[in-house]
């Protein structure tokens, strides 16, 4: 059943695109020993439903046809995570605002359309174009963010149910130092303000695309060091982003990319004076989306770390969805073994 996994970049395009203007620095895992991530839980399971396909793109399943693809990669990451010493708290989005409804219903457009091109691709026996569709198709149902929780919460993982935008929610965890940095793809929470956000800690490791192998590593983005290198200040970054396009206004204003962008920003510095004799088509008002990101709502949460419950993990994956018992057992067992012995080292450094 969970055989055969390839992996590349076929999620839909997702929030401010800032990829040419914002350099990363490399780090690792042990880089993170002990320190708190906030996860956008919706941002990763969307990214292992997207990758962890079989060759044709026909996702993980288990013996009643119930998509896994999502816990596969849930519980063997966060694992991961774990035994890294890492300590991972996953924040799920609530409602989304109101003036988000265009661009959400846009994206059902373009996965419904990527399911009927998946299912010709299958057709005619085009597995290539199959995979890529089917990426694209992607869809979280109620059904995998619940059972995504109960897995969590056996796995003695902290989850945040956000009551809005669970990026904002992450970002307010850094804000306010109960977080080290967000974990996502997507460049949003810089705009929300999180001091620190860290990139393909979901896809770590050696991934195939095409006919070769590439080592993803994660990378960091320290917000106060970014602002220097362009120049700006956090307030003329969200601009940049409302100008190139951000959730609430998909595809930006016509004619500006990141470098166009930074260069009008730059040069008119505040919201007026960049959007004034600019065309803006958009039914929600760029002050608006601006304020959105400045003052996201207020939310509260409480964080608390557990121990792993093997047997409920198991019940969940095992008797629940066919995993294998003894990859489970033998996972949740190395990731004891490793805080025996962190635990060991813990004491005698202490001595």
């Amino acid at each position: 059943m969970h055989s055969i996994i390839n992996y590349s970049n076929g999620l839909i395009g997702m929030g401010v695109q800032l990829t040419s203007l914002v350099k990363g620095n490399e780090i690792t895992l042990e880089d993170l020993f002990d320190k708190r991530i906030a996860i956008d839980a919706f941002n990763w399971i969307y990214q292992f439903l997207s990758i962890i396909r079989q060759p044709d793109g026909e996702p993980l399943k288990d013996s009643h046809g119930n998509v896994t693809s999502h816990l596969s990669g849930l519980f063997y990451r966060t694992i991961k995570l774990m035994g890294a010493t890492v300590r991972p708290i996953y924040v799920f989005d609530g409602k989304p605002p109101e003036f988000k409804r265009a661009v959400t219903e846009q994206r059902k457009d373009v996965r419904a359309e990527a399911l009927r091109e998946w299912k010709e691709a299958l057709e005619r026996k085009d597995y290539e174009a199959a995979r890529k569709f089917a990426q694209r198709s992607s869809t979280i149902t109620d059904g995998m963010v619940e059972d995504s929780k109960k897995l969590l919460d056996a796995l003695g993982v902290p989850f945040l149910q956000a009551t809005g935008e669970g990026e904002a929610l992450c970002s307010l965890l850094c804000r306010n130092n109960d977080a080290y940095a967000v974990a996502t793809q997507d460049y949003d929470s810089l705009l929300f303000g999180t001091p620190r956000l860290i990139r393909n800690l979901s896809i770590t490791g050696k991934k195939k695309r095409k006919d070769a192998y590439i080592t993803i590593n994660p990378e960091m983005i320290v917000l106060k060091d970014m602002l220097e290198a362009l120049g700006i200040s956090h307030d003329q970054l969200i601009i940049l982003g409302i100008l190139v396009g951000t959730d609430y206004n998909e595809g930006g204003v016509a004619g500006y990319g990141p470098k166009k962008a930074l260069e009008l920003v730059k040069e008119k510095k505040t919201l007026r004076r960049v959007f004034e004799g600019l065309i803006w088509d958009v039914s929600v008002s760029y002050e608006e989306i601006f304020e959105f990101f400045k003052k996201p709502t207020g939310m509260k949460y409480e964080i608390e770390f557990k121990d792993v419950d093997k047997e409920a993990v198991k019940k969940i994956l095992c008797d629940g969805h066919d995993f294998s018992e003894e990859r489970i057992d033998n996972s949740i067992n190395k990731l004891e073994e490793k805080k025996g012995e962190q635990s060991s080292l813990s004491r005698w450094a202490r001595k």
